[in-house]
């Protein structure tokens, strides 16, 4: 195990955010990683890193202490006392892991000891020294002279300095919290180094381990956070807790001069008896602009009658709030918002994690580390691997749903990052205009066809492979007049690799067109379906909770062999569970009999999977469960796919752990049809769509090299 010591070099140089990004980046490569900041300055149970450690990552970490109560101790020269506390809570965190991170505290004038005091740790937990450095504002000379300082600090050459990482790079000068729509951060130039100065800076002994660039969507407050920072009062909730700010337009001009500033990510901001104003935001979210959010001031609201005319504006989610002071002082305060990331901001949080880790050097990383004592496949390293096998070859992706805005955004992501070779359904104008209206830049090379032009090409084929059902043409025509049947008559004829759908479409409507054109497997007697959920420390494999309400004996064996195969093609070790209420030979009755006559057909059809059952979910979960119910278990306490008895039963849990656990989920994926298809939740967010796809593509790899 190496333990890490993350030292700052100044204030401000984002030191929360790099320890989650650098525990995501570590991760991700099957390192486990243990957290703790020792002492902390603003002592509380919600101190910042320690939460976030806690809620958004699961780690077990205890609570720091408090910095006066250390200093303290310090002035009474009990430093050694203080030095031993720290160890205690080191080894609260030390089990199993390959790596622990220690985070330090951020230097202070005010506070004298801070600077010894993060030597004295690192020094006696035995720590390499990992120096976060801020770029803003610097030139690349001064950041020289920061880490130099800071290395000095800890013993010069004699210091295990780890490396350092280099964080807002290329950042402008802002000088308000918010900028507003006329002067977007984007177009300043940069007040200090740049990236490429960052990444070639030479430090002996010191290697750049990453470089972080500035990004100004990254600090984009929710227009919840606007809300409470100002007091306001919710008028319209909307998506009040999800939309983001990303500009701020002051509206007190005439209304001709505001209509170009009217754009996604836009708070706008206009005393509350400017009606103008008002029924023009209103008619901008009506049109499918997204603006964060319209911000009343100086006391006013809406009244009935304008309320009522604005009624289809605050269906599509706008948010309006109103606040008692004039708009100047508003203004005021908009540009004094703290920019820190909200403790419940979820989302900003893995968003800025997801920026950090992409930057990080993990060869330089993981050479300075070492490899991990157990591999593991942590849910941050099995979305890695689907991104990176996804792209080892490229495999191209029908999309039904092509005119959805979160279909869109996703095609723009897989195509911009080389997950697949995306192909929307629907027409370029509206597509384009979705785009526009999400701010979404389309790739020149993503592929948009109207089903318009196309429909006539698959008649024939279509009455071919249904000729069976006297199937007519004109009866195939009305039929491909569904949009999700002409994407899987293109992938019934090998024109793509596989579909997506399901973000405004039912799973049955998704699921029906791929039985009747494309049919199941060689083998296969069923289709069935898999989630992977990503638990904290592993991913499991859950079937079927989507698709078969009771399955037969014979059909639940071949959902544990397809399970087992699609945990294999996905890089999953496979140890089957199958779950019932009862552990082994302890229970009867019609339910477990069916479990058992079903492990018993895969132990015979397939030896080269290991499986076990009946088994209860925490006999095959938990080990210390295991050892009393299963001793002899195979897979007892250990198990990655885990099959559930029922569609009922799956379902459910699936649904009470992503919920309740705060797990992420991926699925359903399914599986057992010639050619990969898979449904998407209604409520899927870009983000699952993105590795749908990905999982998509993979099965097509998969399926070709079977």
């Amino acid at each position: 195990m190496i333990n890490i010591f993350i030292a700052p070099t100044d204030i401000e140089s984002g030191l929360t955010t790099i320890s989650l990004g650098l525990i995501q980046a570590l991760d991700s490569q099957g390192l486990k990683v243990g957290f703790l900041k020792p002492v902390a300055p603003d002592y509380a149970a919600s101190e910042r890193s320690t939460h976030l450690v806690r809620s958004v990552l699961h780690l077990e970490t205890p609570d720091p202490m408090s910095l006066q109560t250390v200093q303290h101790s310090i002035s009474e020269g009990l430093l050694d006392r203080v030095l031993e506390d720290v160890v205690g809570l080191h080894a609260q965190v030390t089990h199993d892991c390959d790596v622990v991170l220690i985070e330090g505290l951020t230097p202070d004038r005010s506070e004298p000891y801070t600077a010894k005091l993060n030597v004295e740790i690192a020094k006696a937990l035995n720590a390499d020294v990992l120096l976060v450095a801020n770029a803003e504002g610097r030139s690349i000379s001064q950041l020289g002279s920061d880490l130099r300082l800071q290395i000095g600090l800890f013993g010069g050459a004699k210091a295990n300095i780890m490396g350092c990482i280099i964080n807002k790079a290329g950042a402008p000068e802002l000088k308000d919290s918010l900028p507003t729509a006329e002067s977007a951060p984007e177009t300043l130039p940069p007040a200090g180094c740049s990236a490429h100065e960052c990444d070639n800076l030479q430090m002996d002994n010191c290697p750049v381990l990453g470089v972080i660039p500035w990004q100004a969507d990254l600090l984009s407050p929710r227009t919840l956070d606007i809300a409470r920072a100002l007091k306001a009062d919710v008028i319209h909730q909307g998506e009040l807790d999800s939309r983001r700010v990303t500009r701020v337009t002051l509206c007190a001009r005439s209304l001709a001069n505001i209509i170009d500033l009217l754009r996604p990510g836009t708070l706008v901001v206009t005393p509350g008896d400017r009606d103008d104003i008002i029924v023009a935001a209103a008619m901008a979210a009506t049109n499918g602009t997204p603006l964060a959010g319209l911000l009343l001031t100086s006391g006013y609201a809406p009244n009935k009658g304008l309320d009522e005319l604005c009624q289809r504006a605050w269906q599509t989610g706008l948010p309006v709030l109103s606040v008692n002071t004039d708009t100047f002082a508003t203004a005021r305060a908009l540009t004094q918002l703290d920019t820190h990331v909200p403790i419940d901001d979820g989302d900003r949080v893995h968003r800025i994690m997801n920026v950090i880790a992409s930057h990080l050097h993990s060869e330089r990383l993981l050479e300075r580390i070492g490899a991990p004592h157990t591999p593991r496949l942590s849910p941050a390293a099995f979305r890695y691997q689907l991104v990176s096998r996804a792209r080892a070859d490229v495999r191209r992706i029908v999309l039904p749903e092509g005119e959805e805005p979160r279909t869109v955004q996703a095609a723009a992501i897989c195509q911009q990052r080389g997950i697949a070779q995306c192909i929307l359904l629907g027409k370029r104008d509206t597509i384009e205009q979705v785009a526009r209206a999400q701010e979404i830049e389309l790739p020149d090379d993503l592929s948009i066809i109207d089903p318009e032009d196309v429909r006539g090409q698959y008649v024939a084929g279509m009455v071919d492979l249904r000729r069976h059902k006297n199937l007519t043409e004109p009866m195939a025509l009305a039929q491909l007049e569904d949009n999700v049947v002409l994407g899987t008559m293109m992938l019934a004829l090998d024109e793509v690799d596989g579909l997506v759908s399901g973000a405004i479409h039912t799973t049955a409507n998704t699921i029906r067109p791929a039985l009747q054109l494309i049919k199941t497997a060689p083998g296969a007697k069923l289709v069935s379906s898999v989630f992977f959920m990503g638990l904290p420390d592993q991913v499991l494999v859950y079937g079927d909770c989507a698709v078969n309400p009771d399955p037969t004996a014979e059909e639940l064996a071949d959902i544990a062999i397809q399970s087992a195969e699609s945990a294999t093609a996905m890089g999953i070790p496979v140890r089957v569970a199958m779950l019932s209420y009862s552990t082994g030979e302890s229970g009867t009755g019609a339910d477990v009999e069916k479990v058992r006559a079903a492990t018993q057909i895969v132990k015979r059809d397939r030896t080269d999977i290991v499986i076990d059952g009946p088994l209860q979910y925490d006999a095959a979960t938990t080990a210390s469960v295991a050892r009393s119910k299963a001793p002899n278990s195979p897979v007892a306490g250990q198990a990655t796919v885990l099959i559930f008895p029922d569609l009922n039963t799956g379902n459910t849990t699936y649904k009470a752990v992503q919920r309740s656990a705060n797990v992420i989920s991926i699925g359903p994926m399914l599986q057992g049809l010639a050619k990969p298809v898979n449904d998407l939740s209604r409520g899927a967010l870009v983000e699952d769509i993105v590795y749908t796809i990905a999982l998509t593509a993979i099965q097509s790899q998969h399926q070709t090299k079977g």
